[in-house]
């Protein structure tokens, strides 16, 4: 039994998000789906599912271990050359997620004394790796989103009174996942390079998506193999799970040695990585998936009167969180899943349907779900 002290403030807590409008439930998935990150509608694709039984029953249904004990096979190897010669870096080192990945590769980069600029609107993940390092005695400075301004002013103010020897890191989203607004890559890539900082780009939402063959973001705005640390993940456009870090061999041996999401993980499962692999391929030979998904989301962003983004994320601001919920439900009723996002993840008074598009998604579909957008809206 929970002792009472405990019942009556997690009692308390409850009633205060009900109140605010805020309570969360695991909402099964039904009607057409505008809601997760399937970008290149590989999640359902069978040859994914093909990949993944053979190797369940090479290799067996689970790693059994970390990597460092018996955990990795030849898939995990494989996938890792794959992705380093995707993203254009000379390594590659699999996380399990993407916020492990954020939340425990920055804390082992980062010393005291050194400092982590951060975008404001960074995803949680790296907010919490942020964190993190600033327990251990780093500097943190979160500069306004996209600001390259702000972020040179805030280099240049803690380099004038930091210790002998400390180093930055600039930690940014490459597309932000609540808005579907990107960061100005080239710019960040000059900047460090120019002040010596070391550059995390988080790509979650542009590997598969974005490029001439889907490497991303930093490929789309002429940086690829610039950028010294590239986060991606396998379980949005790849249709599997997982994630990894592209970097140079240095930076790799260093992650293995000291991130301790990495270190105390037990490795991927087989299957899902010989899936990631097929995902991988997939991305690269089938462009169309990409360019579906691209055109179907910039159909929405005009019919809603929004500026273009290259991105498959259409937020739909709505402001009180009991109204986003309203419309939310509405559209849900009607067939379309949609979702909701409140705050904390996103800032006070800023809750919103985040609607996302892919390549499984029709052209009536999409036509339908403004239809709804502007009936339930009203």
């Amino acid at each position: 039994m929970i002792p009472t002290p405990w019942r009556q403030r997690l009692l308390q807590q409850a009633q205060q998000r009900s109140a605010l409008g805020r309570d969360r439930s695991i909402q099964p998935a039904a009607g057409v789906d505008f809601c997760s990150n399937d970008y290149l509608g590989l999640r359902r694709d069978p040859r994914l599912a093909q990949a993944a039984a053979l190797a369940a029953a090479t290799h067996g249904s689970g790693a059994g271990g970390a990597r460092l004990l018996r955990g990795s096979s030849p898939l995990h190897d494989e996938l890792e050359a794959a992705l380093a010669a995707w993203k254009g870096t000379e390594a590659c080192l699999l996380f399990n997620t993407g916020f492990q990945a954020n939340a425990t590769l920055l804390p082992a980069l980062v010393a005291q004394g050194d400092a982590i600029f951060s975008d404001a609107l960074n995803h949680a993940s790296l907010v919490d790796g942020c964190r993190l390092a600033k327990a251990g005695g780093a500097h943190l400075g979160i500069y306004g989103h996209g600001d390259l301004e702000d972020l040179t002013t805030q280099l240049s103010t803690w380099r004038a009174s930091a210790p002998p020897g400390a180093l930055a890191l600039v930690a940014t989203d490459a597309v932000f996942s609540m808005d579907g607004d990107v960061a100005d890559l080239s710019g960040l890539v000059a900047l460090c390079e120019t002040q010596g900082a070391l550059l995390l780009i988080d790509e979650a939402h542009a590997t598969g998506l974005l490029g001439a063959d889907g490497a991303g973001l930093a490929q789309l705005q002429g940086v690829h193999g610039r950028v010294p640390l590239v986060m991606g993940t396998l379980g949005k456009a790849l249709g599997s799970f997982g994630a990894f870090v592209c970097c140079d061999q240095l930076l790799r041996d260093h992650l293995l040695n000291t991130a301790r999401g990495f270190i105390f993980s037990t490795a991927l499962p087989p299957p899902v990585v010989a899936a990631g692999l097929e995902g991988l391929r997939l991305a690269r030979l089938e462009p169309w998936r990409r360019e579906r998904a691209l055109a179907l989301a910039q159909t929405l962003r005009t019919a809603l009167g929004q500026p273009p983004q290259p991105s498959a994320i259409v937020p739909v601001p709505v402001g009180p969180d009991v109204e986003a919920v309203r419309l939310a439900r509405s559209l849900q009723a009607a067939g379309f899943d949609v979702r909701a996002v409140r705050p904390p993840t996103v800032p006070e008074g800023t809750a919103r349907l985040r609607i996302t598009t892919g390549a499984h998604l029709e052209d009536g579909q999409v036509q339908a779900l403004i239809r709804a957008l502007h009936e339930h809206s009203d």
